[in-house]
């Protein structure tokens, strides 16, 4: 074949696909033949190759063609950064329903910008800038904010040798004026095209941009100039600024998630139920329970071994300075570093949710209630003080400076905060049910608060505002409890369950029972440790 006829049967087949692409509701073979004027063999051909690499799909109910899923992929992956679009489509119809105009999303592409998603105005004349089009960075509201919140280095890489095209009347065509107007850009958070890509056309835009100063992309909002006058461009900006903001705090799971570190299977031996790790740095070791198999497991220099047994389920378990503090079906005990047990007199054992040291040793801990539970402060076999919770809680752990407690209820989703010596709970995260059913605490040293999600195949990480600021995935599905440790500080260690599982889960999540570990990136331990 020569390659003349190769270009043209190229061509054949982007003529099919380009038409198939622009019939929302697809295509039958009799519509396709007469938009494309092809021999209905040679029509005939190039579906079946492009049905056969996937590039399109028949769908069997209206006998019609449409674009297949590999060629959405394919796009996906090029362009889409399905994220950010995700992140970004409530604010896009927000903006739309807020201004009855057209919004866009777009991402810099080279020295371009290239519009990812569009929500259509509420108007019959509108803007209606086509997607995957690229259009010049320099004199477009999106481009213009996404080059105003780069850094100087890269901004001037991109621009330099680009030619200042004029377009309209208004184009910015002076380098110094340019620059001069990214900075006025910069300093007020948006943008403004002032008719200078199409005359009759206006555009106020923000850029996005994640917690590592990265800048992902731009939100605008467009139409005609005369429904957007400078002086409605200028109230809207603020609008525009703030809804990127929150476009870019959605960022924070994915950019964090990228630099996670390997997750690793440590020791010999799973667990029913493991729980309550606690790494002392003092001894440089691991110690955790397994509560339903009752044992505590020690993990020292890489070697696991087991501490001491019970009788009774284990249902709490805190680090003393010279040993162990346990709540068990008998009753209380104290475990030295040997594995010596010594019950405890005239402490509350049945209805003992959860357990948490403060940082000045004190016991605290949450008691069941009809409906609920109360929590307080440990004296004399009693809580001091205690606030009534209107649901139980799964977990407490104070931060390093001892004057936050912080609580996880499975319940509702809740991680509630509590300020030392007050009675008021506050809520200061929620995940939906679906994400999973929150399980134990752990606080960094950056005020980060870490969960896991028992059922949701994950742990997260909370910002101190409360904040989703990371999520990793896990390779079991019942994650139960973690902790902050390890010789440099970095490393959280969490323990699983495979009690509930049934045999198709454990073949596909083998590590499920057993400890894992993983150095997240940019973690901090709280100082101190027993």
């Amino acid at each position: 074949m020569k390659s003349t006829d190769g270009t043209a049967a190229v061509e054949k087949a982007l003529d099919v696909l380009e038409a198939i692409g622009s019939a929302a509701q697809g295509l039958n073979q009799l519509q396709l033949a007469e938009q494309v004027q092809l021999p209905r063999t040679t029509l005939y051909r190039i579906l079946g190759s492009l049905v056969e690499r996937g590039m399109v799909r028949r769908d069997p109910l209206r006998k019609v063609y449409r674009l297949g899923f590999r060629y959405l992929e394919l796009v996906r992956n090029a362009y889409l950064k399905p994220d950010l679009v995700a992140a970004a489509s409530v604010e896009l119809r927000a903006l739309r329903d807020l201004t009855g105009e057209t919004s866009y999303l777009a991402v810099l592409d080279g020295n371009q910008v290239m519009s990812l998603e569009r929500c259509d105005g509420a108007h019959t004349t509108r803007s209606a800038a086509a997607l995957g089009r690229s259009k010049p960075v320099y004199c477009t509201g999106q481009g213009k904010a996404i080059l105003s919140a780069m850094k100087e280095a890269e901004r001037e890489q991109i621009l330099k040798g680009l030619p200042l095209i004029e377009l309209t009347p208004k184009t910015l065509t002076d380098r110094r004026q340019l620059q001069i107007e990214l900075q006025v850009t910069g300093a007020r958070g948006y943008a403004i095209d002032d008719e200078e890509i199409v005359l009759g056309v206006r555009c106020v835009a923000a850029p996005i941009v994640d917690d590592n100063g990265v800048v992902q992309g731009a939100l605008s909002v467009a139409g005609p100039a005369y429904r957007l006058p400078r002086s409605r461009l200028e109230l809207l900006g603020p609008e525009l600024a703030e809804a990127a903001r929150r476009v870019g705090a959605q960022l924070r799971v994915a950019q964090a998630g990228a630099a996670d570190g390997t997750i690793r299977t440590v020791g010999g031996n799973w667990s029913f139920f493991g729980s309550f790790p606690r790494w002392s740095a003092a001894r440089q070791c691991l110690y955790w329970a397994d509560t339903l198999a009752p044992a505590i497991h020690v993990l020292e220099q890489g070697e696991e071994r087991v501490l001491v047994r019970f009788d009774s389920p284990i249902s709490g378990l805190e680090l003393l300075t010279d040993g162990l503090l346990v709540s068990h079906g008998n009753g209380w005990s104290r475990v030295d570093f040997d594995g010596v047990e010594r019950p405890l007199q005239d402490w509350p054992g049945k209805g003992l949710l959860c357990l948490a040291l403060h940082p000045d040793g004190s016991p605290w801990a949450c008691i069941a209630t009809a409906g609920g539970c109360r929590l307080g402060e440990l004296s004399g076999g009693q809580l001091r003080d205690p606030l009534s919770v209107a649901e139980p809680i799964a977990a407490l752990r104070w931060d390093a400076s001892g004057t936050q407690l912080y609580a996880s209820a499975p319940q509702s989703g809740s991680i509630y905060r509590v300020q030392k010596g007050t009675q008021s709970l506050r809520r200061l995260a929620t995940l939906a049910k679906g994400a999973g059913s929150l399980g134990g605490l752990a606080i960094d040293g950056q005020g980060g608060i870490w969960t896991t999600l028992s059922d949701g195949w994950s742990l997260v990480r909370f910002s101190e505002d409360g904040s989703l600021d990371r999520m990793i995935g896990l390779p079991v599905p019942c994650p139960t409890d973690l902790c902050l440790g390890g010789v440099e500080g970095d490393q959280l260690w969490i323990t699983t369950s495979r009690q509930s599982l049934n045999r198709e889960t454990l073949v596909n999540a083998p590590a499920s029972g057993y400890l894992l570990s993983l150095r997240p990136a940019d973690i901090v331990e709280p100082a101190g440790g027993r």
